[in-house]
Order: C-alpha cells, then sequence, then structure tokens
C-alpha cells in the first residue's frame, strides 16, 4: 500500500502533467476541433475547406441537349454536419449567356426536394466579381439546407451545408462559405 506521501507526490506529479499538457493540447487544436483540409477543385477550378477529409466522386450526367459532362462532387458529414461542394464545366449547349437565368433555373430544381417546394430567402450577389446566389430552405424533418451557387465562364460551383435547423449558423458553416476561393 503506497503512504501518504508517495500518492501526494503522484496526485502532484498527475496535476503537473496536466498543466503542461492541458496548454500544449489547446495551442495545437487537438481539444475539440477538427482538422480542416484545402480541397481544390479539378483545375484548381476552386478552393474551400472542409472539417475533415471528403469523400470525391464524379459524377457523370448529360445536359438537357445530350451532351455528356461531369460534376466533381467532394463531399464530407461531419458529426450532425452535412458539407458538399461540386463543380462542372458547363458544355457548349447550356445557354449562360444570361448567368443569373440560368443560377434561377438551377435553385428552382433544387427547390423541388425543400419541404413546401420553394426556398425560405435567396440573396443574389457577386462573389469575387461573378454572380452568385445564397439559398436557405427547410428539408422534410427539420433540416436546413444552405447553399451557393455560382458561375464564372462556363465554370459552376456550389457549395450546400445540410444541418438540423438549430446548426444554421455554426462556425464550421461560416468558414466553410467563407474560405471559397476561385481559381482557373
Amino acid at each position: 500500500m503506497r503512504s501518504f506521501a508517495a500518492l501526494r507526490m503522484t496526485r502532484c506529479a498527475t496535476r503537473r502533467g496536466l498543466l503542461i499538457a492541458l496548454p500544449l493540447a489547446v495551442a495545437s487544436g487537438a481539444i475539440a476541433q477538427s482538422t480542416w483540409y484545402a480541397v481544390r477543385g479539378p483545375g484548381n477550378a476552386f478552393f474551400v475547406d472542409m472539417p475533415g477529409e471528403p469523400v470525391y466522386k464524379v459524377i457523370d450526367t448529360k445536359s438537357p441537349g445530350g451532351t455528356a459532362f461531369a460534376y466533381h462532387s467532394y463531399s464530407l458529414e461531419y458529426r450532425r454536419l452535412s458539407f458538399v461542394a461540386q463543380t462542372a464545366q458547363l458544355p457548349a449547349d447550356i445557354d449562360l449567356r444570361q448567368p443569373r437565368a440560368y443560377l434561377q433555373s438551377v435553385l428552382d430544381d433544387r427547390a423541388q426536394r425543400l419541404a413546401g417546394g420553394k426556398w425560405t430567402s435567396v440573396n443574389w450577389r457577386d462573389i469575387q466579381g461573378v454572380p452568385a446566389a445564397e439559398s436557405i430552405g427547410s428539408v422534410q424533418g427539420g433540416s436546413v439546407l444552405r447553399q451557393l451557387v455560382l458561375l464564372k465562364g462556363r465554370r459552376f460551383v456550389s457549395l450546400a451545408y445540410l444541418a438540423p435547423a438549430d446548426a444554421l449558423r455554426t462556425p464550421e458553416a461560416d468558414r466553410f462559405f467563407g474560405s471559397l476561393r476561385l481559381g482557373a
């Protein structure tokens, strides 16, 4: 059986160890913080930060005129939050002469999946000199979808964030949307 003095020394050493380890863990971000990844779209189309390593997929699709093209999709499930970044080089048979009209058609298409079939809010603006729309809408089951769509020439970029209604504005979401940088 240990003596009281030995037990006291062990507790003091443990406390000292915690006092040293805790500031190091906080400084290194090891406590309650994820590892953020800088995601780079194909051909440096965009850069965005995600709170973990996303799953990358190529989604083959066709334009309304029948031209094949691909969406590059990066998705991440993080805690109770979902993050998706997508991009595509749109084919020539998609009319982009009026970028806002094209983005509106994207919003209209995606609104069909929302509760009530419409967005709660849509905010039109320019981001880094290109037309963009940020929208928010309720999804069946009490979740909320926040998305940003933009068009740079024939390059379409979309960021989406799905979360419970009480997590619409989180530091992770703000960093995700705020980190977007358009590339080539």
